[in-house]
């Protein structure tokens, strides 16, 4: 067990990147409803890797929850790859606590766009962690992924696998990550999280995450491929829960201490977020299909098997993931509680509502 150091977020400054994203959205209304005072700074580059009209969605979402909440909140429309800009933040502000959220995603589009994921997960993540170094903070969060277990065969999957053998860039860009903050842990006694996402799904997602995608080309009429003949199992994790443990994790940093040698020992730590039950696709699909019929999204007769399209493997993809958790209820006390019927229901209707009102 890493021993934390207890930090209290109401009236501190908080850095969340990627603020517009999927989760750090969700995370930055978490924080604007549940802390009585304070700044959280939130920035993202508002590239067009999907639809920038959905982030312009969520930074309304979070503009209409400023108004209600007690803490102020200032949008920066930035890149993390930016050094002056991080350096002159980091200096402005003296955060309190990082929650680093901001990455380029997508294990596919990494194969064919090797230099965005070099640009922001590695030269972003340096700038990050440079910026910590010279304007020292409470805690540094930030989004490590479940895609560094690569095959790992080793099941479930826990914090304490050796895991040297990605199957994608975007695996690698992950697993540097952790390295980088190792060593910045070491070396400058930085404390530090990093957190394994497991498929992260729910309302106002990516839309090039399966789920979404899937619902949109039903709703075009359009088949869905389902990959690997449908042999594949994910542990997928509803993005209220991964707020709910990030929440949790920014409230405790691992402790500093010394080593016999007088230098630091690395206040660093990774967990796992993942919904710990892996689903099967097919079961998942089929799910997904009642939710959006009974979302009205789909008409009640909708010819699903004539959609369906099942294909090999992926380039980069790997059969089953499944988290162990155990060291984040440990720590944390945290366990994932929503399943994939009220997961999949809340973003069919989600859906509904935003793409056919």
């Amino acid at each position: 067990m890493t021993t934390k150091t207890k930090i209290d977020l109401n009236n501190k400054t908080i850095l969340v990147t990627g603020s517009p994203g999927f989760i750090g959205a969700h995370l930055v209304l978490r924080l604007l409803r549940d802390l009585s005072g304070g700044t959280v700074v939130s920035l993202d580059n508002m590239n067009n890797y999907y639809d920038p009209a959905l982030k312009e969605y969520r930074l309304s979402l979070i503009k209409a929850a400023t108004e209600q909440s007690q803490v102020d909140h200032v949008f920066i429309k930035g890149s993390i790859s930016d050094k002056a800009l991080m350096d002159e933040l980091f200096q402005t502000y003296h955060f309190d606590v990082v929650v680093n959220l901001a990455a380029q995603a997508g294990v596919r589009y990494s194969i064919d766009h090797p230099d965005v994921y070099i640009e922001s997960n590695l030269i972003g993540f340096y700038n990050i962690l440079e910026a910590c170094r010279h304007n020292p903070v409470d805690h540094l969060v930030y989004a490590s992924s479940s895609s560094v277990y690569g095959g790992n065969k080793k099941i479930p999957f826990s914090a304490e696998d050796k895991v040297d053998n990605p199957v994608s860039l975007y695996a690698a860009t992950k697993k540097s990550n952790e390295l980088l903050a190792y060593a910045y842990s070491k070396l400058y006694n930085i404390p530090s999280t990093g957190l394994r996402f497991f498929t992260v799904y729910g309302p106002a997602g990516r839309p090039d995450m399966f789920y979404y995608s899937s619902t949109k080309r039903l709703a075009a009429g359009q088949k869905i491929q389902i990959f690997n003949y449908g042999d594949m199992k994910r542990d997928f994790t509803y993005v209220d829960d991964i707020v709910e443990g990030v929440f949790r994790v920014m409230q405790g940093a691992p402790k500093k201490s010394s080593g016999p040698d007088g230098l630091p020992n690395p206040p660093y730590a990774v967990y796992n977020i993942g919904g710990g039950q892996p689903e099967n696709l097919l079961d998942y699909i089929s799910i997904l299909q009642e939710e959006l019929v009974a979302a009205g999204v789909l008409p009640p007769n909708y010819d699903f098997e004539s959609h369906r399209e099942l294909v090999g493997m992926q380039p980069g993809d790997v059969p089953l993931t499944y988290a162990d958790s155990t060291d984040l209820e440990r720590d944390y006390g945290f366990t994932p509680q929503i399943g994939i019927r009220e997961g999949l229901r809340n973003f069919a209707k989600w859906y509904k509502e935003y793409y056919q009102s």
